[in-house]
């Protein structure tokens, strides 16, 4: 990791509409290249959990978020409530990157939004990814790392 860059993430939490899944399918897997590993909602809840003490654990857990923006996020109770959480507190300070996958007005959902350093991914995938990995200092290719993940 590079001098002044912020730490690459042990687990980051991807919230998202299920409009937007298979996208987020698409970047979880390019991350785990990396050896970040992700929860999503699609991923990690299955039948028979309490899904809202799971999003709550994992919100508790993860050291990144990550707000997949698109129209239909903006306009979910659940992606303004995790994003509410994670707005208010400390330890997602400096390590929230809201990830724009389809146009839309963001800040209209929170002003608190306007502070971040975004990664527009509507100009193209690998774009989006080279873009984003450079935040944590991460080059083009991954590099084998020695933690776990899955």
């Amino acid at each position: 990791m590079a001098a002044g860059m912020p730490p690459i993430p042990r687990e980051a939490f991807i919230s998202h509409s299920g409009q937007d899944r298979a996208f987020v399918r698409r970047l979880s897997r390019r991350l785990r290249t990396w050896g970040i590993k992700t929860w999503h909602s699609e991923a990690h809840l299955v039948g028979g959990q309490l899904w809202y003490d799971e999003i709550g654990k994992a919100l508790a857990r993860c050291d990144w978020f990550l707000l997949v923006i698109s129209p239909a996020a903006m306009s979910s109770k659940w992606v303004r409530r995790e994003l509410a959480y994670a707005l208010a507190v400390d330890r997602y300070t400096d390590r929230m990157v809201p990830i724009l996958h389809k146009p839309c007005d963001f800040l209209a959902v929170s002003w608190g939004l306007a502070g971040y350093q975004w990664v527009d991914f509507t100009k193209g995938f690998e774009n989006g990814c080279s873009d984003l990995l450079r935040i944590w200092g991460l080059g083009e290719q991954p590099t084998p790392r020695t933690r776990h993940t899955s």
